[in-house]
């Protein structure tokens, strides 16, 4: 629909009618030379003498032009405009960063399946956490794998098909075989730096001990906290097994209940499903409806039919007395 931004600049339109009323030319008497031949001049040159000054009044298609162009320079200030019909954004209200462990030991085929067969451990995490960002249409997701080191692989973004992607192409020991949980932590920490969604979750999923780290985990944990990171770990390795493949369930412990997250431990692929599906439960959905309506600016056409009226008016006229000179020399 079409709208006037500043409406109550028309109330400025009769403005030169009370000037012209409140304020009447300015008129006053001086001394003039005195011809004694005055009516012969006169009669040369074709003029009849009247008493006092000649005020020029203007002609009706001036006045009409006149009043016509200040009308249109009137409505072009009062900012004639557009309106398109309303755009609605949703704007997420959380950031969601997945961290997945892709050390050397996620190629080991011990994983129970959903039917009872061994599966890689890195296989069954691939189908979870797929399914799980499929399920998060509502929030922006990334995406961070370690090994030796940590490395981001997908921004924050919306584009879903592109973490599920990239979670497809993961593969056991692209980030180096062993495990760097604190150093992952101190990546996603900055990751969470640039966003400015109300709520950071982040999701550590890992199957072994911190064994490359230069930060330590519970260390990056106390930035997390102070940075309002919540932070959930998921253990799927072995307890019980030795060295870099023992899964350090104490330390993932301490990092979720410092930051308000909390601690989960996947023993077979249905279970690891039920933990993400808790995930899903205890982070609803949270978004913001974002509504705006784009305004066309059009000042522009009023304005300009003003002055090409008045350029064509005064054009004319000057053509006109051309004529008239021409005719009378």
């Amino acid at each position: 629909m079409y709208q006037l931004d500043l409406p109550w600049l028309l109330l400025v339109l009769p403005l030169p009618m009370l000037l012209w009323w409140l304020l009447p030319a300015h008129r006053e008497t001086s001394a003039s030379v005195r011809l004694p031949f005055f009516s012969q001049v006169a009669e040369a040159a074709g003029v009849r003498p009247t008493e006092g000054s000649v005020v020029t009044r203007r002609t009706w298609p001036q006045l009409v032009c006149e009043t016509l162009a200040w009308g249109l320079v009137m409505l072009a200030l009062a900012r004639p405009q557009l309106v398109e019909p309303p755009i609605e954004k949703i704007e997420p209200q959380r950031d969601i960063l997945l961290a997945l462990d892709l050390s050397q030991s996620m190629d080991a085929r011990d994983f129970p399946g959903a039917e009872g067969a061994r599966l890689a451990r890195v296989e069954a995490v691939r189908q979870v956490v797929a399914d799980f960002v499929e399920k998060r249409p509502g929030d922006r997701i990334g995406l961070v794998v370690f090994g030796d080191a940590p490395y981001p692989l997908a921004p924050f973004t919306m584009d879903h098909e592109l973490v599920r992607t990239m979670i497809a192409d993961t593969v056991p020991g692209m980030a180096g075989p062993r495990t760097s949980l604190g150093d992952a932590l101190g990546l996603a920490i900055k990751m969470f730096e640039k966003t400015t969604t109300p709520e950071k979750v982040l999701i550590v999923l890992t199957d072994g001990n911190d064994t490359a780290s230069r930060m330590p985990p519970l260390k990056a944990v106390e930035i997390a906290k102070s940075k309002g990171v919540i932070v959930h770990t998921v253990g799927i390795g072995d307890p019980a097994a030795t060295g870099e493949d023992k899964l350090d369930t104490a330390t993932l412990q301490k990092i979720a209940a410092n930051t308000g997250g909390r601690y989960f431990f996947g023993g077979d692929q249905s279970q690891l499903a039920a933990i993400y599906e808790v995930l899903d439960q205890i982070t609803p959905e949270d978004q913001k409806n974002l509504s705006w309506r784009p305004r066309i600016e059009l000042f522009h056409w009023p304005l300009l039919a003003a002055v090409a009226l008045l350029a064509a008016y005064y054009l004319a006229s000057g053509v006109a007395a051309a004529f008239k000179r021409r005719a009378a020399a």
